[in-house]
């Protein structure tokens, strides 16, 4: 894959109606795969070296990001699924490389206001079941 442009990893979510909205204006954005291991090590272990289960530890994903709200309805949308605690459709488009989509639960939702600047928000996100990915 060859050098993408951070401003077109985008991140959507699910209005209620099927149509997914940009959230935001990210100015920095992160994506996560994370795998837990199963520690499978015995006093059998080959020269005590830690042994790992395979396939047996959960899968999980994790996106952060920075950013404005670009308007009143990616606003409200973000805030009441956080204030309700909604577990939301999400999509992931990562240039180049493909669509990463499935639930999300807003883990964290910051504010803040530079005296000179705009309103900027941090946003965190948690996986809450399979993700399905569709290659570019």
């Amino acid at each position: 894959m060859s050098a993408q442009k951070g401003k077109d990893l985008l991140l959507k979510l699910d209005d209620g109606t099927g149509n997914f909205v940009t959230v935001a204006g990210l100015r920095t954005r992160r994506f996560s795969l994370n795998a837990d291991t199963v520690d499978a090590s015995s006093a059998d272990s080959v020269g005590r070296w830690r042994e790992l289960l395979a396939g047996a530890g959960l899968i999980r994903s994790s996106i952060s990001g920075t950013g404005i709200f670009k308007n009143a309805q990616s606003d409200n949308l973000v805030q009441q699924n956080f204030f309700n605690g909604v577990i939301g459709n999400w999509q992931i488009i990562v240039p180049a490389f493909g669509t990463i989509a499935g639930l999300f639960q807003i883990t964290s939702l910051d504010y803040r206001g530079e005296h000179a600047a705009e309103v900027t928000f941090d946003l965190a996100l948690e996986s809450a079941g399979p993700l399905t990915f569709t290659h570019v």
